[in-house]
């Protein structure tokens, strides 16, 4: 696989992620957060599936009975049921959907820099070098600056 196709998803992936949160925004400004994050996963749920029957499946399943999953493998939905709470209540604040994405970044980041520390959820080490972290400073000081030039500090 080339070395471009995991970096294009990746920005396609954060792409999606600020439509997400600008529709799911919009949602909220009728109904509660916690409405808008079951509109936001019931549409999901069905696009998912839909895929789910289009796509043939990519990777051929175990040959073993017995899957052993991690229990807390299954707990994805909850982290995104969040980040759609979260985020409309951010987004439709004075941070607006700019300061809401810049501070959401912030956030993943540093959770993924602690995930790559401790290898946590069964992914490989990444340990932390000064080299990494010399690389986080532009991004903190980047996103406070688009936080202080919208006033959200003031």
């Amino acid at each position: 696989m080339s070395r471009w196709i995991p970096i294009l998803l990746a920005l396609a992936g954060g792409a999606v992620l600020a439509l997400m949160i600008g529709l799911n925004s919009q949602l909220y400004l009728y109904i509660s957060p916690l409405a808008s994050s079951w509109v936001a996963h019931g549409t999901g749920a069905i696009a998912a599936l839909a895929m789910l029957l289009l796509l043939k499946r990519q990777r051929p399943l175990p040959k073993s009975d017995a899957i052993a999953v991690p229990w807390w493998a299954y707990l994805g939905g909850v982290s995104g049921a969040l980040l759609v709470i979260l985020a409309v209540i951010t987004v439709n604040s004075f941070l607006g959907i700019t300061g809401t994405l810049v501070l959401s970044i912030v956030g993943q980041v540093s959770f993924g820099l602690f995930s790559d520390q401790f290898g946590w959820f069964g992914l490989s080490k990444h340990p932390v070098s000064r080299a990494r972290l010399m690389a986080v400073v532009p991004i903190l000081c980047g996103s406070g600056l688009i936080v202080v030039a919208k006033g959200a500090l003031a």
